[in-house]
């Protein structure tokens, strides 16, 4: 496996430590027997929110009071192996790089014999609701981004 975006796959797996278990469900699987091509991108999302709840910075973007929310600038999945009905993964996220108002964030998902069954990366930029336009990380916000790959989770 040679995704663009991982240089050495063993060092690149270290930095990972916060995950969301994932139980694949009957009605993402296609006709074939395997999960759908478009399901990943749903998994990361759930992952990507579960980490951004354990980070802080959900629930300041859900408050009433706030203009800023996350939106995904991109998104890329790569597939190493099949995944079927009913086997359980570990997505695993982890914030690669900060930028001034956006973050490019890793995912990592294993199956239950730690086999590598898909990687990806997007980017997620912070913008105003009003303006629609990037908003700066707060120096507090980066630290919180952060603090999520020293976080060992897991649901």
């Amino acid at each position: 496996m040679r995704a663009s975006y991982i240089k050495d796959f063993n060092e690149w797996q270290e930095g990972f430590s916060f995950y969301a278990p994932v139980h694949v469900r009957f009605s993402e699987t296609d006709m074939f027997g395997h999960v759908n091509n478009t399901v990943p991108i749903a998994y990361f999302e759930y992952a990507r929110i579960e980490f951004m709840k354990e980070v802080g910075l959900m629930q300041a973007w859900l408050s009433k009071d706030s203009d800023l929310i996350p939106v995904v600038a991109d998104m890329q999945v790569d597939f190493v192996r099949q995944v079927f009905f009913d086997e359980q993964l570990r997505v695993y996220v982890k914030v690669e790089s900060i930028g001034n108002s956006s973050a490019d964030i890793h995912y990592w998902a294993v199956n239950d014999k730690q086999e590598t069954c898909f990687t990806g990366r997007g980017a997620v930029v912070q913008i105003s609701k009003t303006s629609g336009k990037g908003h700066p990380w707060s120096d507090e916000e980066k630290t919180m981004l952060q603090s999520g790959n020293l976080t060992s989770s897991g649901k």
